[in-house]
């Protein structure tokens, strides 16, 4: 339904409506540039992979049309001082507080991300207790809480396929961060953080259940929603889609990863 000037219902004038957006799904209190458009970071950025078709599949099971797509899959690079805000005042105070233990910063943060408004330090693993409880003691950093630590796995990231990011949330000072750690397939131990935030100890068993990830000073590592024979973690992105076949009417369904292909 449209008003005598032709604006859509529940436009304002201009063309934007309640929601801040306008005609054209452009947020007029943001500019339309590279740095607003989500996904795609350019040449920047570490090249881990290239991607053919939009779900990552290869054997020609893919239906969805997007089969000859082809892009580079980038993790961020390190970014550069000044970082902006408040970032660098906890970069300094954590490159301080490290040296005051005796440890050189460069040697534990491998580099410093800044992407989308989010900061991210990349942790040697040897040295990810030493710098969380760094974060969580120091007075002018105070990041308390530990929400949690999540897998992911990047098998085109060769030498540290496997990586752990943890979120640090600030109640002092109000502030969120990330550590990340990698580990490669063949090694996949992290210490673990347990005897630092408490709360990590079921988010490192799902994270060991379903990528492998090995926290060593766990108090007891277990699986809990795999089967304890299960063999295998089901999130890793090489491992089989599988499936079990399906009678019906007579015949067999087989499992999604031996169905025909599409192609």
């Amino acid at each position: 339904m449209s008003d005598a000037n032709g604006n859509g219902a529940g436009t304002q004038p201009g063309g934007v409506n309640g929601h801040g957006v306008n005609g054209n799904g452009v947020n007029p209190e943001k500019d339309l540039g590279a740095a607003n458009l989500p996904g795609r970071r350019g040449e920047g950025g570490e090249e881990i992979r290239v991607q053919r078709g939009m779900f990552g599949a290869n054997n020609g099971g893919d239906t969805s049309g997007y089969g000859g797509l082809v892009r580079s899959i980038r993790l961020p690079g390190p970014a550069t001082r000044p970082y902006g805000g408040w970032f660098d005042e906890v970069a300094d105070e954590l490159e301080g507080a490290l040296e005051e233990q005796g440890l050189v910063p460069e040697n534990a943060i491998e580099k410093t991300v800044v992407d989308r408004g989010e900061l991210t330090f990349h942790i040697e693993r040897e040295y990810l207790l030493a710098v969380a409880q760094t974060l969580r003691d120091d007075p002018a950093l105070r990041f308390e809480l530990c929400t949690g630590v999540s897998g992911v796995h990047y098998p085109g990231d060769k030498g540290r396929e496997l990586h752990a990011v943890y979120h640090l949330r600030s109640i002092t000072h109000n502030r969120l961060i990330r550590l990340e750690v990698s580990a490669p397939d063949a090694d996949p131990h992290i210490p673990s953080l347990v005897s630092v935030y408490p709360t990590n100890d079921w988010h490192e068993r799902e994270t060991y259940d379903f990528f492998g990830l090995i926290f060593d000073g766990h108090p007891a590592l277990t699986r809990i929603m795999m089967p304890d024979d299960w063999q295998g973690h089901p999130q890793r992105k090489d491992y089989p889609l599988g499936g079990i076949p399906v009678e019906y009417k007579g015949a067999q369904i087989p499992a999604p990863d031996q169905r025909r292909s599409y192609s």
